[in-house]
């Protein structure tokens, strides 16, 4: 790289996070339909796979076993285990869109966002997706018929613990309908893109602007 050549632009890893059934997954989806140079992290599971979701769409679905070969491979930026089940995320992929200059956005529970936070540093944005209220969240995942009664009470208590951990979190936007939610979320992203963080192509960018003593302005 030349002398006074701007760096490259770093992307940034945009974290959603949200309690089982806040609408995490669709805010996602509408988002990276509709804003360029966003692309969606897709995580690895050994949950089941719910009726209608599509491998390496919705989940890269994986067996016990492999997910712990990727862990042992130190294969993955973050793993965590959510309501029995694994959950993680390819390193290569994500660290490889990051260096392209690509933002990446992410759908991770609270342990996930943290972990992305320590290794990224700057580069993540943790934004917390709340429901209305905890009665709202359980009508919504009565509504999804997925779980049993006490896989709900269940939900609805881990939801409560994660609730406790928002002051982790950059932004916090509530989700009382989706539409709105998702303005919310991409007016974040778009703030961020063009925040003056201690990044070297901001710097550069202000560097070419300055003038330098004894010159002038053309």
């Amino acid at each position: 790289m030349r002398a006074g050549q701007a760096r490259p632009r770093r992307g940034l890893a945009f974290v959603v996070s949200s309690p089982s059934g806040g609408g995490k997954t669709t805010v996602v989806r509408a988002l990276v339909s509709r804003m360029t140079g966003l692309r969606r992290s897709i995580s690895v599971t050994t949950r089941p796979r719910r009726p209608g979701e599509r491998s390496r769409v919705d989940y890269r679905f994986v067996s016990r076993d492999a997910f712990a070969r990727l862990r042992s491979h130190a294969k993955l930026l973050e793993w965590a285990q959510v309501h029995r089940a694994e959950y993680g995320t390819l390193r290569e992929p994500l660290l490889e869109m990051l260096a392209d200059g690509t933002d990446v956005i992410l759908s991770l529970d609270v342990q996930g966002a943290r972990a992305v936070r320590r290794r990224l540093q700057d580069q993540a944005v943790l934004i917390f997706l709340l429901p209305p209220s905890l009665r709202a969240l359980q009508a919504r995942l009565v509504r999804r018929r997925t779980e049993s009664p006490e896989a709900i009470r269940q939900r609805l208590e881990a939801a409560r613990n994660e609730l406790r951990q928002l002051a982790a979190y950059d932004y916090a936007v509530v989700n009382r309908r989706v539409a709105q939610a998702v303005k919310d979320v991409q007016a974040i992203v778009t703030a961020e893109r063009v925040r003056l963080r201690n990044r070297t192509h901001a710097h550069a960018a202000i560097k070419q602007f300055t003038v330098q003593p004894g010159r002038k302005q053309a």
